[in-house]
């Protein structure tokens, strides 16, 4: 049987059923806090915690929490329905994996269709618009498939001095550059800076139109 819910645990659940009904897939942990003013991810993740014992929702840990609400007869985190659950990245710093929990803000459930990689995938919202004559915004979701290594010409996500990018890679007459795609930028050359680290490939780029 299930317990009572509080009216802050309705709201939330209310707001997860009707994202969902309108998105296929559930809200992110940010946009939870977002809509109701919780300033920490850690701050949801309780409000999640207390629906997921009382028998309202599920969260799968091999998924990084993606949010399932039980009983629905469309699960929109089911394999057969085609879908994969990427986590959202909230930053890429220097010293934590990528993946590790304090770095996940929620999830995003994608069609596997749409995507041509496998592997271990996460998702970055761009800031700034250094790539914008590769097609990529600010404000643009980018799906990245973590790896050390790639190719010429790839548009990657980097470390460097501690700082997150998001570049072409490019190797050149012997040397290696981040490559913006906008001349409003300088290529950052990265040929003997020990503090340089691949993250990943870009392998899909999502824009919202709300």
């Amino acid at each position: 049987m299930r317990k009572k819910l509080t009216e802050r645990q309705l709201e939330i659940l209310q707001f997860i059923e009707d994202f969902v009904e309108e998105n296929n897939f559930p809200p992110t942990y940010r946009e939870i806090g977002k809509k109701f003013n919780i300033a920490s991810t850690f701050g949801v993740k309780r409000h999640i915690d207390a629906l997921v014992k009382k028998g309202y929702l599920t969260t799968e840990s091999n998924s990084f929490r993606s949010i399932s609400l039980k009983d629905r007869k469309k699960n929109v985190n089911c394999e057969e329905n085609n879908y994969v659950s990427v986590p959202l990245v909230g930053k890429v710093a220097a010293g934590y994996p990528v993946l590790a929990e304090e770095n996940i803000e929620g999830n995003i459930s994608l069609d596997a269709s749409l995507l041509k990689s496998k592997g271990n995938l996460f998702g970055l919202k761009v800031q700034g618009d250094s790539m914008i004559e590769a097609g990529i915004f600010e404000g643009d979701l980018v799906i990245v498939k973590s790896q050390k290594i790639c190719q010429n010409g790839d548009i990657i996500v980097a470390l460097v001095e501690d700082e997150s990018t998001l570049k072409r890679y490019v190797k050149k007459n012997g040397k290696t550059f981040l490559m913006p795609e906008n001349p409003d930028f300088e290529p950052i050359d990265v040929t003997n800076n020990k503090n340089f680290q691949i993250v990943g490939k870009v392998i899909a780029v999502y824009r919202s139109f709300n």
